[in-house]
């Protein structure tokens, strides 16, 4: 597995999207590439502070009064 498709992988499976071979791949791929062992760990540590975080986003219905809303100054 090439490391371009390893950190494709590594991101699939933190968001359970993976496949088992995929993930096997991956595993095996990570006990002889440290860079790619080192992507996973601050892949994981990211997802942690996100969730920490506890982001909130805008509801749709906001995005499209707000998208409203700019191109209406846009066109004045």
């Amino acid at each position: 597995m090439k490391c371009e498709d390893a950190g494709q992988v590594c991101d699939k499976s933190q968001y359970k999207e993976a496949s088992f071979w995929e993930k096997l791949k991956l595993n095996v791929h990570l006990l002889y590439c440290s860079p790619c062992r080192e992507y996973k760990q601050k892949n994981v540590k990211l997802s942690i502070v996100l969730k920490r975080s506890k982001l909130k986003t805008m509801s749709l219905g906001d995005k499209k009064d707000l998208k409203k809303q700019i191109h209406q100054e846009i066109d004045k």
